[in-house]
C-alpha cells in the first residue's frame, strides 16, 4: 500500500541542544534505514518549513503507524496521512 505523509516537525525551543542533536541524528539514521529497505521510497523537503512530504510503501496502515510512531521525532510532529490508489489514467500503473 502507498501512503502520502506530511510531517511537520515542532521541536520545543527549550529542548536541551544535546538532546535535540541526538534525537535528530537517530531520526536520520532510522529514516535512511527505512529508505534502504524500500519502505520510504520518497522524501521531499518543503521549502521554508521544517516539514516534509513522503511516500511510504508498506503492507498496511498498521505497519505505517508503527513506523511513524517509532520515529525519534514523533513526539514533536504533526502528521497527516493520505492513502493512495492507482489512478485509472496513469500510463505507468
Amino acid at each position: 500500500m502507498l501512503f502520502h505523509v506530511r510531517m511537520d516537525v515542532r521541536i520545543p525551543h527549550d529542548l536541551d541542544p544535546k538532546v535535540r542533536a541526538a534525537t535528530v541524528a537517530r531520526e536520520k539514521a532510522y529514516s535512511q534505514e527505512l529508505q534502504r529497505a524500500g519502505k520510504w521510497p520518497h522524501i521531499w523537503r518543503i521549502v521554508g518549513e521544517y516539514s516534509n512530504y513522503s511516500i511510504f510503501e508498506v503492507e498496511s496502515g498498521d505497519e505505517l503507524h508503527q513506523i511513524l510512531s517509532d520515529l525519534p521525532l514523533f513526539p514533536y510532529m504533526d502528521i497527516a496521512v493520505t492513502p493512495l490508489a492507482t489512478h485509472p489514467s496513469d500510463i505507468n500503473g
